[in-house]
């Protein structure tokens, strides 16, 4: 039998919540499909222990319900997950877990969508059709495990980020981590502060900024256009953070906002000390010898895969080509961090037919949480010139 709903919104996390409080708000009848067992599943199972927030909780406000005034400026993981609960709870968002979506489609006969969902408890498949679908299923889906030559001859432990709590096991041991994105930095501090012999591979020029620069930008940002701002930011990451090409990590030669950028919490200290080693790429792997690019070589007894994420919502979705590419990614992106431009992304979470996407660009919990409101809005506002 064939379930009708008015909204579909896949994936529990903080853009699906606030899509479905911001429905709840206007009374919009609408439901959650996740597929894991809890909200905010990345939050709660797949982030380390030290992880806190890169942004100020000003930033960090979802539609209706600001941060509570008590909380840190920067929000640890835990205090951020129960946010989120209280949050749910109070705009009653109740989803339907172990929902693993299989198909999405658009029927053309009755103008609506077409979805395939599988129970994961029961193994039952389910079946809905509905006016209007939000994908919301993150920047962050599955674990990128990279081909790697040699990787599986590595006598050692192997794990990716997501399964990386503490250092506290790693004390004495060489560990390598494999890339320098926020995740990698911030396990490379964490295994340094438990006494790991740390190393880390820095591939491409990046940009270092601290918590503080960042939130100058993202003030400056709302009144200042983004290229005198990312001047400034580049400057202040020149003169706060200093020149890190000579510890290994050449800087782009666009400025912060327009290419690629890190927060670091320690980290350049520790490598600035020797307590952390950076390297280039990884070449090869032969035992628990590893080989980079510049020919050197190194035993190490841990890997850690600070290597990313793929996006699953392109497997399941069809008839979104607009709206979202072949990766998963939302269409007319650029750029790593181009979240912050106000023009190119004006209405990247709307598509076709009643398909939305929210919180997908990687522009941070506050743009989302506008997309989540402007979804919303829109959605009741057809809804009532559809029953004029």
């Amino acid at each position: 039998m064939v379930k009708e709903e008015v909204v579909i919104i896949v994936g529990a996390g903080p853009s699906g919540i606030s899509t479905s409080a911001c429905l709840n708000h206007l009374s919009v009848s609408n439901i959650v499909l996740e597929r894991d067992d809890c909200l905010a599943s990345l939050w709660k199972k797949k982030c380390y222990d030290r992880l806190h927030l890169h942004v100020a909780k000003q930033f960090s406000n979802f539609p209706h319900m600001p941060v509570p005034a008590d909380y840190p400026k920067y929000m640890s993981k835990d205090q951020f997950v129960q946010y989120v609960e209280n949050y749910a709870l109070q705009f009653n968002v109740k989803p339907l877990y172990n929902r693993l979506v299989e198909l999405a489609r658009f029927d053309g006969t009755i103008r609506k969508w077409y979805v395939k969902v599988r129970n994961m408890g029961s193994h039952d498949f389910d079946e809905y059709v509905c006016r209007f679908l939000v994908v919301a299923t993150g920047q962050n889906t599955d674990a990128h495990i990279p081909e790697i030559e040699g990787l599986h001859s590595f006598p050692g432990e192997i794990l990716h980020s997501t399964s990386y709590k503490s250092g506290a096991k790693y004390a004495n041991k060489h560990v390598l981590v494999l890339g320098s994105g926020n995740s990698g930095i911030d396990i490379a501090l964490d295994l340094a502060n438990f006494g790991a012999k740390t190393s880390i591979t820095v591939r491409n020029p990046v940009h270092i900024l601290n918590k503080e620069i960042l939130n100058i930008g993202l003030i400056m940002i709302k009144h200042i256009p983004l290229k005198i701002v990312d001047a400034v930011l580049a400057i202040l990451s020149k003169l706060i953070v200093g020149d890190t090409t000579k510890y290994g990590i050449p800087r782009p030669n666009k400025n912060p906002f327009s290419s690629k950028w890190i927060i670091d919490a320690g980290t350049l200290e520790k490598i600035k000390s020797g307590h952390i080693q950076v390297l280039p790429a990884l070449r090869s792997i032969t035992g628990d010898y590893i080989e980079f690019v510049n020919g050197e070589s190194y035993q190490f007894d841990v890997i850690v895969l600070a290597t990313g994420f793929r996006r699953s919502a392109n497997k399941w979705l069809k008839d979104g080509e607009y709206l979202l590419n072949e990766n998963g990614h939302v269409n007319r992106s650029e750029s790593h961090n181009s979240w912050v431009s106000k023009t190119k992304f004006a209405n990247n979470w709307k598509g076709n037919n009643g398909l939305y996407c929210v919180g997908l660009c990687g522009r941070g919990i506050e743009p989302a949480s506008l997309e989540a409101e402007k979804i919303a809005n829109e959605i009741k506002l057809l809804l009532q010139n559809e029953s004029i």
